[in-house]
């Protein structure tokens, strides 16, 4: 029997490691292994009952069946008015695209736009889907290390310097996927005005975590802190993070109408519309009560405090204060070069993630998945009994260390 030959497109790409590296804790804990699981971007809230409810409502009232293609008209008249109510953004329907998540939302969108040998801006660290979807569509990803000195931000003298005559895109994550770090307006202004000097390219503003900010900070998004840029940007967003909405897949885009039915075209011939009733639910999200939002952040951000003073009293670690998201992305820098009571050496990043897998049982992620290393990802988004514990595993872990 000949064997099955992938096609050339996806030969060097796998699944998610983030998603590995927590199935892998999660067998561990199914085993019988106190396993703590820090690796998924997941609240670990409840949906909010209002919107629960208005998912009931709607399967009793019978919307069970095909919607609009890219969403239906109650949905994106939803997003529309987020978009003017949160950020000054005014979009048609036709200018609005709703998918299966976020996710497929960029997928779409490169899938709609990239023509083979294309490059695409990826500050790094990034969300590492980002590089495999350019790849996928026959794109070219160009990383663009953002240093922890920078605040891992894009400086725009770097921007201009990678820019070339085959950039299409430049993606811009804020708060960030796995640093946290976010761009105020004033920073993001500085990035707009290097990308009106080039035409051509295209802005992806991926904004999943836009209610997700602390200390004050004010949210920004490229389209709205330069017009100039809105008829070669998409923004994207969701309801997955903000409403602890990850499993009823709801994402939404809006940009450009030509833009826009090009994606369509695409989910057209993939998934089709988005489940009637999670839509149903994501308006109930997008224009009911708000104050939970506000309250959950809250939450996070105690979290975010306790990790980042946690991580920071450990020996060989630091960790910079991220401005928004549910993840810390520490420096494991200084434990490289030790030895575990094992006598296994540590070399990398992934070193120091397996040790306190297989020794402390914390499932982290090492910084080298996201494209910037030596740090690992904590995603603090989960109880803080379960926070105080696995940092005091971490703790020991390197106090262990010789």
């Amino acid at each position: 029997m000949t064997s099955f030959q992938p096609a050339q497109r996806v030969r060097a790409i796998s699944v998610s490691e983030i998603l590995r590296i927590t199935d892998h804790a999660n067998a561990l804990k199914r085993a019988g292994r106190p396993v703590i699981v820090l690796g998924a971007g997941e609240p670990d809230f409840n949906t909010p009952d209002n919107i629960c409810q208005a998912a009931i409502r709607a399967l009793e009232r019978g919307e069970t069946r095909y919607t609009v293609l890219d969403g239906s008209s109650v949905m994106k008249a939803a997003v529309q008015h987020k978009f003017q109510r949160d950020n000054g953004l005014t979009f048609a329907l036709n200018e609005i695209s709703v998918s299966a998540g976020a996710k497929q939302v960029i997928f779409n969108a490169l899938m709609a736009s990239i023509n083979p040998g294309d490059e695409v801006i990826l500050p790094t660290p990034f969300w590492t889907s980002y590089a495999d979807m350019v790849q996928i569509c026959g794109g070219v990803p160009v990383l663009l290390p953002c240093s922890e000195a920078q605040g891992f931000r894009l400086e725009p003298a770097q921007l201009e310097a990678a820019l070339t005559p085959r950039t299409r895109w430049v993606f811009l994550n804020s708060p960030s996927n796995p640093s946290g770090a976010a761009y105020s307006a004033a920073q993001l202004k500085l990035i707009t005005e290097v990308l009106l000097r080039h035409p051509a390219v295209w802005v992806l503003a991926d904004d999943i975590y836009e209610h997700i900010l602390y200390d004050g900070l004010a949210f920004a998004t490229p389209a709205a802190v330069e017009p100039g840029l809105r008829d070669r940007t998409l923004t994207v967003n969701g309801v997955s993070k903000a409403y602890a909405m990850t499993g009823w897949r709801v994402g939404y885009g809006a940009g450009p109408k030509d833009l826009i039915a090009a994606m369509a075209v695409v989910q057209s011939q993939s998934t089709s519309c988005p489940s009637s009733i999670s839509q149903a639910a994501a308006v109930e999200a997008l224009t009911g009560p708000q104050s939970i939002v506000a309250e959950r952040c809250r939450s996070f951000q105690a979290r975010r405090d306790f990790v980042v003073a946690a991580l920071n009293r450990t020996p060989g670690l630091h960790c910079r204060t991220p401005e928004g998201a549910f993840y810390t992305f520490a420096s494991c820098a200084g434990v490289l070069g030790r030895h575990t009571p094992g006598g296994v050496q540590l070399h990398t990043d992934t070193d120091f993630c397996h040790y306190l897998l297989q020794d402390f049982d914390v499932a982290v992620v090492p910084g080298t998945v996201f494209g910037l290393a030596p740090y690992f990802r904590i995603s603090y988004a989960t109880a803080m009994t379960q926070l105080e514990e696995a940092c005091a595993r971490i703790h020991a872990a390197c106090a262990a260390l010789r």
